[in-house]
């Protein structure tokens, strides 16, 4: 078994994580660790374990040597060895785990056992009496031998005798990978036990990294406010205080420009109705058709330049800031229709068109919605001067509020042409005209848009056949 280098884990770190969530790189980060030191400590313990068992079958080799090193008995300058059958038999009882004994007579002179074990490798003369142990190969099949080396005969014919029991490794082996399987599986264990608390933890410490992504997922566009997680962590505060300032600085220029074009408007009102006004008394006294018609022409451009300066303020009013600024309360959206279907039906007979509102009477029920009465106002003041700027002479448009769900809706029909369908997303952009004609600005249907937004709703556009078009503004009904 080996373990994987520091700098190798860290590139397989790299190439596991690759483009993955922040929860995932940190259980990786924290697992990987967890699981090269598992490796290290499984080597280790095997390790551990096989020295330990070497001890303990080294003691039973030893006991066994020094068993048949007590059978050969010297006399004289010879030896009586007494090992009965019986004795033999035992030491080769199991099929298993073959033993392998021998005695010699150094350097090679064999004297009882199988001609095969390999003598002990020695740095100098051998230590008579101290047993060696070492790991051998009989067989192509590895072993562990005991040797021991005895004197004998008188001073005068003194000889050494070596003495060996070998058993396969097959035992020990056994033992360390039994003793590794009960220390590795608690192990392992305790591991997943750990990985899973780990992950807890994640989930725990990153919540509040959720709940600031929450924060900023469910934001209009162009709500700019701050963001408020006062306890989160230090360093998401930190991040939010950089995306506070960083909001505050786009609310400050979104602001200026709104101010500048909010004041430019009202600036320009009073003498763009001056100008309405003199071209209309001009257009009175003259006689001369030449100059009577660059006045009509003059009049047109007063009258299309007041209604653009009236659509960028009720823009500007539609905005975050206007908007947030004033009061909300409930809101009947079909008693509001009721008023307005009514202001407006003057200028609608003076424009050929037979305006209606589609209502139950008084036996219909309310629907209210929590808003801001001048806005909602707006926006359906917005839909109905569309609809006559371009319907049409002889056309009908009809005004109907009803309940949808937990909506309530606000619809503005017209028998007119009506708009492409290709164009249904475009017409909601500030500027953008489906026709050249009429005096309009473009600026109508982005004026509800902005209004709707505001409210949490939603406006569609939807052809009618065999044409004209239905404006149908959903908001959410006050609880």
């Amino acid at each position: 078994m080996k373990t994987i280098p520091g700098s190798l884990m860290l590139r397989l770190t790299r190439l596991v994580v690759g483009d993955q969530s922040l929860h995932k790189q940190l259980l990786l980060w924290l697992v990987l660790p967890q699981l090269v030191l598992w490796m290290a400590a499984a080597f280790v313990t095997y390790n551990v374990a096989a020295r330990y068992a070497n001890r303990a079958i080294d003691a039973s080799l030893l006991q066994a040597t020094r068993a048949l090193a007590r059978q050969v008995k010297p006399i004289g300058n010879g030896l009586f060895i007494d090992f009965p059958r019986a004795a033999q038999d035992i030491i080769e009882a199991d099929p298993d785990d073959r033993v392998y004994y021998e005695v010699s007579q150094p350097p090679g002179e064999f004297i009882l056992g199988s001609r095969k074990l390999p003598p002990p490798t020695l740095a100098g003369p051998p230590k008579l009496g101290e047993p060696y142990f070492y790991d051998g190969v009989i067989d192509r099949m590895p072993i562990r031998v005991a040797g021991l080396y005895l004197a004998y005969g008188d001073s005068k014919s003194r000889q050494t005798m070596l003495v060996q029991i070998a058993r396969g490794r097959a035992r020990r082996d056994e033992l360390a990978r039994s003793i590794l399987g009960d220390t590795v599986l608690p192990l392992s264990g305790l591991i997943l036990l750990m990985t899973m608390i780990v992950w807890a933890g994640i989930r725990a410490g990153l919540a509040p990294l959720a709940r600031m992504r929450a924060l900023v997922e469910d934001r209009a566009p162009n709500d700019l406010a701050p963001l408020k997680i006062d306890a989160s962590p230090q360093e998401l505060r930190s991040l939010a205080r950089a995306l506070n300032d960083l909001l505050a600085a786009v609310h400050e220029s979104v602001a200026a420009q709104r101010r500048f074009v909010n004041d430019a408007a009202h600036q320009l009102r009073t003498p763009l109705a001056g100008l309405k006004s003199q071209t209309e008394l001009a257009l009175g006294e003259t006689t001369d058709p030449a100059l009577q018609q660059r006045l009509e022409r003059v009049h047109e451009s007063a009258v299309r330049s007041a209604h653009l300066v009236s659509q960028l303020l009720s823009l500007a009013r539609a905005e975050p800031e206007s908007a947030l600024a004033q009061h909300t309360s409930r809101v009947d959206l079909r008693e509001l229709a009721r008023e307005v279907t009514a202001e407006w039906v003057p200028k609608a007979l003076h424009a050929e068109i037979d305006l209606g509102l589609d209502d139950a009477g008084d036996a219909a029920p309310p629907v209210v919605v929590q808003g801001h009465p001048l806005l909602i106002r707006e926006a359906l003041q917005n839909l109905i001067d569309n609809a006559i700027r371009y319907a049409g002479a002889a056309s009908e448009v009809t005004v109907g509020v009803w309940r949808d769900g937990s909506f309530g809706v606000l619809q503005v029909a017209d028998t007119g042409p009506g708009i492409p369908a290709d164009l249904h997303r475009a017409v909601f952009e500030r500027f953008v005209r489906a026709t050249h004609e009429g005096s309009g600005c473009g600026l109508g249907l982005a004026i509800v848009k902005s209004i709707t937004e505001r409210h949490a709703g939603q406006v569609t556009l939807a052809s009618m056949a065999p044409h004209g078009l239905q404006v149908r503004i959903a908001l959410p009904l006050a609880r």
